[in-house]
């Protein structure tokens, strides 16, 4: 029988409890969720994507896939980039899931190619020249009054009929839930692909397509095309199903037939007394970097 799914509020909470850090981080949560319909057939749409993946730096150490966290590769700013050449973007910088994610088929966290797929097919009307990359901030309020407002205004300037974002960590979604409901509040149809529903749902966002995966994985089953299809294509539906706020398609795809890996990601339980003080070690340390770089 399938287990639920990971609630990440919970297991991130007695993470950094564990870790020593005495003041729970307090997610967001909006009762009133913003909605419009699209204005167009899906067929007719054209789509842009928003990820929090970053672009490749060589000069930034390990980025590739099994590669640990690296705070050096981390951005701070909203970027904007074609998707012509294909973008190399990695998810080094973020809390994905390490001991399951290797991170090694960027299409299992960015879905270009799906997307390009669909277009070629006729099932949307085309994908946008452009694509965004949104930063992952705990901080709310910068989030906000900084990154919604920098997305929101390129999505106003270049004009696509709506928007599939992808998150990756855990504040990944809540970042992304923030930015689509800017995004939809201003008249864009927006959809979240993402693997975190206790988070997106906390929130409150227009419309969730929820795949019951590792952390990195928003986009689909990684090195198996036709399921990432399938998983894009079943989001792209929202569009013409969802008729309120609040649409919460979930995923029939399973990573496997063991839910075994669901008790691996940020448990204290499994961890030893110099394991939490290496991991405490090694997030303080993060902390400076990330720091020095802003």
């Amino acid at each position: 029988m399938k287990s639920p799914p990971i609630s990440y509020i919970k297991r991130t909470t007695d993470y950094y409890l564990a870790l020593g850090y005495d003041n729970p981080y307090q997610w967001a949560c909006f009762d009133d969720v913003p909605f419009v319909l699209p204005p167009k057939k899906l067929s007719q749409m054209v789509i842009a994507l928003v990820t929090t993946a970053a672009p490749f730096q060589p000069d930034k150490g390990r980025q590739g896939p099994g590669a640990p966290y690296n705070a050096d590769a981390k951005f701070y700013r909203l970027y904007r980039q074609p998707i012509s050449p294909p973008p190399d973007l990695r998810i080094s910088h973020i809390a994905i899931d390490r001991a399951h994610s290797r991170a090694d088929d960027m299409a299992s966290y960015f879905p270009l190619a799906a997307l390009k797929r669909a277009r070629d097919a006729g099932v949307i009307g085309g994908v946008a020249s452009h694509f965004y990359g949104l930063p992952t901030n705990r901080s709310q309020k910068t989030t906000i009054e900084q990154d919604c407002a920098d997305l929101v205004s390129w999505i106003e300037k270049d004009r696509p009929d709506a928007v599939i974002a992808l998150p990756n960590c855990p504040v990944c979604h809540q970042s992304v839930s923030l930015a689509m409901r800017a995004v939809e509040a201003a008249d864009t149809p927006s959809l979240i692909m993402g693997c975190a529903k206790d988070i997106v749902e906390h929130v409150g966002v227009p419309r969730f397509h929820f795949s019951d995966f590792p952390l990195g994985n928003a986009a689909g089953l990684p090195h198996k095309p036709e399921a990432q299809y399938a998983s894009l294509t079943d989001a792209l539906r929202l569009f013409e199903t969802a008729s309120m706020p609040r649409t919460t398609f979930i995923s029939p795809q399973r990573w496997s037939t063991d839910d075994s890996w669901k008790q691996d990601y940020s448990n204290p339980d499994k961890l030893t007394r110099d394991e939490i003080a290496a991991r405490r070690k090694a997030f303080d340390e993060a902390k400076k970097t990330a720091a020095a770089l802003r």
